[in-house]
């Protein structure tokens, strides 16, 4: 069984033991969250009907960094330029259940 989730704005497509990454939750490594906003849940490729409240549950594992992403910027011939580096909070969360 899986279900379609919305986590932070984003939608995933998750699965009891997955293990994904989604942008920063509030919270400690080990706390226990629960997502109400499930937009699908499906079944064997059946959608599951007569779900009063679908919920996923989840265990927050650790929070860290993405990837540092450069944005330069350069006009030619006229001396500017600009170096601007960015890198994204991401926490790491593992899917318990889908209720």
């Amino acid at each position: 069984m899986y279900a379609i989730v919305d986590i932070a704005g984003q939608q995933f497509k998750v699965e009891a033991g997955n293990e994904i990454f989604v942008h920063r939750l509030e919270g400690n490594a080990g706390d226990k969250v629960v997502f109400d906003k499930v937009l699908v849940q499906l079944s064997d490729g059946a959608i599951v009907k007569n779900v009063a409240a679908p919920k996923v549950s989840a265990t927050i594992l650790d929070h860290l960094k993405g990837d540092k992403v450069i944005a330069f910027k350069k006009k030619r011939r006229k001396g500017y330029k600009r170096k601007v580096g960015h890198r994204q909070a991401f926490t790491k969360i593992k899917i318990d259940t889908i209720a």
